[in-house]
């Protein structure tokens, strides 16, 4: 599955170093910045992935709107 991992895009957080999302899977791809480890998370609407590009604290918005809410793995 790593080899067919969308682009990653750099976004701004102390947290997290890059996102993305595939709309035809409903998946969302997240590494992080301490660990390098990249994680899949399972049947996120696009809303909730915009809203995450949006958030003010990346980080914030992960823990509390998308961890607990969604299947997730590492890869």
């Amino acid at each position: 599955m790593a080899d067919d991992l969308p682009r990653l895009l750099p976004v701004e957080s102390s947290n997290i170093d890059a996102v993305a999302y595939d709309a035809a899977t409903r998946r969302l791809y997240v590494r992080f910045l301490a660990s390098g480890a990249t994680y899949v998370y399972f049947e996120v609407p696009k809303a909730v992935f915009e809203d995450f590009l949006d958030a003010d604290s990346k980080g914030r918005f992960l823990n509390a709107q998308i961890r607990d809410a969604y299947e997730y793995r590492r890869l």
